[in-house]
């Protein structure tokens, strides 16, 4: 029994957590509105229990006193000309309108205030001053309160002003104390909006520069710490950038000063004899060329292409070509209506790896596309080659690494495919993940956002 006592605060606080707003703008919000709400509620009932409620019973007091009066002053002498002369004195003086009405009785029903505290100060009252039987009416009047009491000759009828019987400004507090927290409640979301607007524009910026779109309009803006982390943000980019730029310009030097020898070494095979001895050369020659265009893909990547609509139905059968002339069967499934957002050859370039994987090493490959419920695109290449153990997939997308133990590779490959592959997702927004293949092969799945 002791054990799920000992659970009931954790559950509590998971459902706290739960009913709290999740971005910094309601969190802002709520802090700041909270206390305003509940300082305002405080003192609105600190407000009716010791001034308003007290003025109310005083006021009640005061005219069930003065209807006492009226009705021992009529039963002293109970005739037509008491009650006239009561009346005038009471109009008069006490600005009450009394009046008889010979042979009726009181009410059987009353209606009910909205206000239920007015009702019970002046029925307190009533029934601390008067020993006969009364009833009264504080809604059926705006300006004016019902009150009748029963005597021998019928009932004598009491309008008495409404504040004279409670204190009627009491709502206009009630109201001015809504209008300023409403207010104050304006003015703390358009400032947390603000703040909050320029946090959002960073981390647009930041999301963009991730995937390799470039955010010239995003200025520093918002509170000193605000544009801190933006100035921070900013110099970051620049450094990476420059490093990007670096390593993009050192891999073309190397490649363009490599390219120059093994242009050479190829003259040379071409213009000696044939032997097999050539022809060993050249295909060493042919991998090094290779593997120089793959390292500098790796390094080089596609950051620079602009974003463009393309549809997927077009650029998979264009990226299957390579996959059929390597003598593979390409089943394509997409939808020609489907489109997606994208850098077009960097894309290209990622699918074309992947399906040339899957063509590698099997004989049969399935390449699909649909829509994800989320938004954005998901595309799925399958094989029937000799797959990759469950254990192994996170090690097949780093890079150089062929896991030979796992598929025959290709002469020439790298271990880079993979591995610029979920590059070029990831600078989508996207990324690509691997599975088992419902041909017991291999499958890629490459996730791209809308």
């Amino acid at each position: 029994m002791k054990f799920p006592r000992l659970l009931e605060p954790i559950h509590m606080q998971r459902l706290i957590k739960r009913s709290l707003p999740t971005s910094l703008f309601g969190r802002s919000l709520l802090i700041i509105v909270l206390p305003v709400a509940l300082m305002q509620i405080a003192v609105t009932w600190i407000f009716f229990d010791a001034h308003w409620q007290t003025v109310t019973g005083r006021l009640s007091d005061g005219l069930a006193g003065e209807v006492a009066w009226a009705v021992e002053s009529y039963e002293d002498e109970p005739n037509s000309s008491t009650m006239a002369k009561l009346a005038d004195r009471a109009e008069k003086s006490l600005s009450l309108s009394i009046a008889l009405q010979p042979g009726k009785e009181l009410p059987a029903r009353r209606r009910t205030n909205t206000f239920a505290v007015v009702d019970r100060s002046l029925e307190r009252a009533l029934s601390e001053r008067l020993d006969a039987p009364f009833w009264f009416d504080t809604t059926r009047y705006p300006a004016y309160v019902d009150i009748r009491v029963k005597v021998d000759q019928g009932v004598i009828r009491i309008l008495a002003p409404r504040d004279r019987a409670f204190a009627t400004q009491g709502h206009i507090f009630v109201l001015w104390m809504a209008m300023a927290t409403i207010l104050l409640t304006a003015i703390a979301i358009l400032f947390i909006r603000n703040q909050t607007r320029t946090i959002e524009r960073l981390a647009s910026a930041a999301d963009a520069f991730g995937r390799g779109i470039d955010a010239p309009a995003f200025k520093p803006s918002g509170a000193r710490e605000v544009r801190q982390a933006a100035h921070a943000f900013l110099a970051m980019k620049s450094r990476i950038q420059r490093h990007i730029d670096q390593r993009t310009a050192l891999l073309a030097s190397v490649s363009h000063d490599l390219r120059t020898p093994l242009t050479r070494l190829k003259l040379e095979l071409a213009m000696a004899e044939p032997s097999p001895r050539n022809a060993e050369m050249k295909r060493d020659l042919a991998e090094m060329e290779h593997m120089i265009d793959e390292y500098l893909a790796f390094a080089r990547g596609e950051g620079g292409e602009a974003v463009e609509i393309v549809s997927l139905r077009s650029l998979i059968d264009e990226v299957s070509q390579g996959a059929l002339r390597a003598g593979a069967k390409v089943n394509v499934t997409v939808d020609p209506e489907l489109i997606a957002k994208v850098r077009p050859n960097a894309l290209k370039r990622a699918l074309s790896n992947l399906v040339m994987n899957a063509a590698a090493h099997g004989e049969n490959i399935e390449v699909s596309a649909s829509p994800r419920l989320a938004g954005g695109v998901e595309i799925i290449v399958d094989d029937d080659g000799p797959g990759i153990p469950p254990d192994r997939y996170e090690d097949a997308f780093k890079a150089f690494n062929r896991l030979d133990e796992s598929r025959n590779q290709n002469a020439k490959g790298v271990g880079l495919g993979l591995a610029i592959a979920r590059d070029v997702a990831r600078s989508h927004g996207g990324d690509v993940t691997l599975d088992r293949s419902p041909q017991r092969g291999l499958r890629a799945i490459v996730r791209l956002p809308g």
